[in-house]
């Protein structure tokens, strides 16, 4: 999957509850963590949400509802003068118990991603010189970070043991995990894969 690209929260939010939909197909949207931004549980309602039943009488409903089993975290960190003087959490979607259990009381998870990418990636570092101003450069510095991350990078919690003479360890990319390939691919390989266009058939 693709990452979701745009110039603020609310249509990167957007983009990715598509994404999910579109390519995942699920019935109802996945459990969510995030921050204080109200964006991801908003698009989570927009793109899932139901319109209750229309009785007959008086106006139709015209707001959409969330899915009783939707579970949805927002994790906030309160700072003063640059430093964490706290953090705060609300049950936006879901049992309150079910959705802690569940998600944990932080995004550390999130945030380990985020910086990988920007380690990767330097058009995604903030407050620099490299940081990308141009949307179509910014997502193909991004679909090249996908492609090397999964297809080239070992990824240590990955690797399996295999004990023979030779070594112990097998090394396995994301992609050798998912059983899209079966070998970690060279930055050559990389450069000279030929990618088909998908074909639109509507």
């Amino acid at each position: 999957m693709g990452r979701a690209i745009g110039k603020n929260e609310e249509i990167v939010a957007k983009a990715m509850m598509a994404q999910i939909r579109d390519r995942c197909n699920p019935k109802e949207p996945p459990a969510i963590a995030s921050d204080g931004n109200d964006s991801y549980p908003q698009a989570m309602l927009e793109t899932w949400g139901k319109l209750p039943d229309y009785s007959g009488r008086g106006r139709p409903p015209i707001r959409k509802q969330a899915g009783r089993d939707w579970i949805c975290l927002q994790v906030t960190k309160h700072r003063s003068g640059g430093r964490l003087i706290g953090i705060s959490h609300r049950v936006v979607y879901g049992d309150p118990k079910e959705a802690r259990d569940l998600l944990g009381l932080n995004t550390a998870y999130v945030e380990r991603t985020n910086l990988t990418s920007r380690q990767m990636n330097g058009r995604m570092v903030r407050k620099t010189l490299s940081f990308s101003k141009d949307e179509e450069m910014l997502r193909a510095s991004c679909a090249w970070e996908d492609w090397v991350y999964n297809l080239s990078r070992p990824i240590k919690s990955l690797h399996v043991e295999i004990n023979d003479r030779q070594r112990k360890w097998q090394a396995k990319s994301a992609a050798m995990a998912a059983g899209l390939t079966d070998h970690i691919w060279t930055i050559d390989e990389l450069l000279m894969m030929v990618v088909c266009p998908e074909i639109n058939t509507k």
